[in-house]
């Protein structure tokens, strides 16, 4: 979530968060068409070299494990988020990524997943040092979601392709790392509550939309922001 030297967030275990939005580029996945999440590119394994991930994340991030989420979002519907994170976004620059104990930024703050802010004319994530031990996927799947914010502005239709685009990352994730569905951890919750929501409305925003508008959280904002002006999302 990111904003214009304001902070946004993404409460922890749900859809209570008060997001800040971004401006959608014409290249954006559709998500409100079925979607097969097990069709995307992958595989057998995937082999992380530390010293190839650093040279192309130096810039990013000094953390491995985010290293590893970020690799993951290649080759599926993660793409398009990291393209964002590596300079495709209103910026044009490379976000900055980090693991941060965020009750330091305000005690209200700790127990969020994630908050971000625009300062200097680039665009931050933070992530809740409680969530360094969560699976590489589930992250991969946070900042998918967390990507798409770059500017002040928000929307429930903006909110619910950017929860529909986390719910169907981890999906494909999942798919393909199955243990990482299956540990307990708190972020792993929150993947697989969207998760379910994303397979009741048959790999569509059906149920998460349904969730988003009746968010308390959202009561306030638009229907529509920039980007985010039709339902052909």
């Amino acid at each position: 979530m990111i904003l214009k030297k304001r902070l946004c967030f993404v409460l922890a275990l749900g859809l209570l968060s008060t997001a800040m939005a971004t401006a959608k580029p014409k290249d954006a996945p559709l998500l409100n068409k079925p979607l097969d999440p097990t069709v995307f590119e992958q595989s057998d394994s995937i082999s992380f070299d530390t010293t190839v991930l650093y040279k192309t994340y130096k810039d990013v991030t000094k953390e491995d494990r985010i290293m590893e989420a970020l690799e993951m979002m290649k080759g599926c519907l993660g793409d398009y988020s990291h393209n964002a994170i590596m300079g495709t976004n209103l910026t044009n620059k490379k976000m900055r990524i980090e693991f941060k104990n965020l009750n330091e930024i305000k005690p209200q703050y700790a127990s969020f997943d994630a908050l971000g802010w625009k300062k200097a004319g680039r665009l931050y994530i933070y992530i809740n040092e409680k969530h360094k031990d969560a699976p590489a996927p589930a992250l991969a799947a946070l900042l998918s979601h967390e990507a798409l914010h770059q500017d002040e502005f928000d929307s429930l239709a903006e909110e619910t392709y950017a929860w529909t685009m986390e719910a169907a990352v981890w999906t494909q994730l999942s798919e393909k790392y199955p243990a990482a569905m299956e540990k307990a951890h708190p972020l792993v919750y929150r993947e697989n509550m969207l998760k379910r929501l994303f397979e009741k409305g048959d790999y569509t925003n059906k149920y998460i939309q349904k969730a988003v508008y009746s968010n308390p959280g959202y009561k306030n904002l638009p229907t529509r922001s920039p980007g985010f002006e039709t339902d052909d999302l």
